[in-house]
């Protein structure tokens, strides 16, 4: 067999084992969700959504885990949106390129890893302790702000990296400034890409449990918040915490609450698709 043949059959291996990871991931994944909409679909109506909670099952909804939630996801926008991305056009276009900025660069990266239960113990410190916000929403809210910021700059600098350099060079030459050729050929070519990594970030923040649970959050919560200094909870800690209890009727109704989870996550996903195709034949 000569080297020609080896490579040959080294490709058709690792295409097998790739084909065969995909299936049997998107078998699990299957199972999975079968599972859940078998314990959970028939629980979903209109009083589940907006029932408060209680100690019977039966009467038990998601009415203030859901509305922290979206508190919680309105609020992190507001705040790592457009700090996300004004730092990662000062890092690509404005900071100079030298052994700060690469340590700086390195060390953004290596933040979008780190686990979230370590930002869950930063925001108790500095928000709930040295800022006095207590177990609020916006205490939340700054948390998950500061565990997605890495994922937007590096996002927001690929973006505007894939942006071709014609565009730049155009602007300049028809008399354009820096500031006018970032803002009107750099962030509407870069858009689609800014605007899926800033939604896929958003998309982790509200499945997080381990850093609000920290900072506050509670499992049980009579009420809806009002405003960003209310207490909350959220629908992962309800999940969390009907997960746990001994009753079928609470299965059922994280099984279902894991539904609607689901369902936003794939919904912002999704809107994250569409912009990225838009943009990209737009730009194409």
């Amino acid at each position: 067999m000569n080297n020609v043949q080896k490579n040959r059959l080294k490709d058709q291996l690792f295409k097998f084992w790739g084909i065969f990871c995909t299936l049997i991931g998107l078998i699990l994944l299957f199972v999975f969700i079968g599972d859940i909409l078998i314990d959970g679909i028939s629980r979903i109506d209109w009083k589940f959504l907006t029932d408060l909670p209680s100690r019977k099952a039966e009467k038990s909804g998601i009415y203030t885990a859901l509305m922290g939630s979206i508190w919680i996801l309105l609020l992190t926008t507001l705040i790592s949106f457009p700090m996300g991305v004004a730092a990662g056009l000062y890092l690509e276009e404005y900071a100079k390129k030298n052994r700060f900025s690469a340590i700086l660069e390195i060390n953004i990266s290596n933040l979008a890893g780190v686990p979230s239960i370590i930002y869950g113990l930063l925001g108790l410190e500095v928000f709930v302790r040295i800022m006095n916000l207590g177990a609020s929403v916006l205490a939340g809210s700054l948390t998950l702000s500061l565990l997605i910021l890495p994922i937007i700059i590096v996002a927001t600098r690929e973006a505007v990296k894939a942006v071709p350099s014609t565009i730049k060079d155009a602007s300049y030459a028809l008399g354009a400034s820096k500031w006018q050729t970032i803002w009107n050929q750099i962030l509407p070519a870069s858009g689609g890409g800014i605007l899926t990594g800033v939604i896929l970030a958003l998309s982790r923040a509200v499945g997080e449990t381990a850093p609000l649970i920290v900072v506050g959050a509670l499992a049980y919560v009579p009420f809806a918040p009002q405003t960003p200094m209310d207490d909350f909870s959220v629908l992962p800690i309800q999940i969390f915490n009907w997960i746990s209890r001994p009753q079928h009727g609470f299965i059922e109704n994280a099984a279902a609450a894991i539904i609607i989870l689901l369902l936003i996550t794939f919904v912002m996903n999704g809107i994250a698709v569409y912009f990225r195709n838009k943009w990209q034949k737009k730009w194409s």
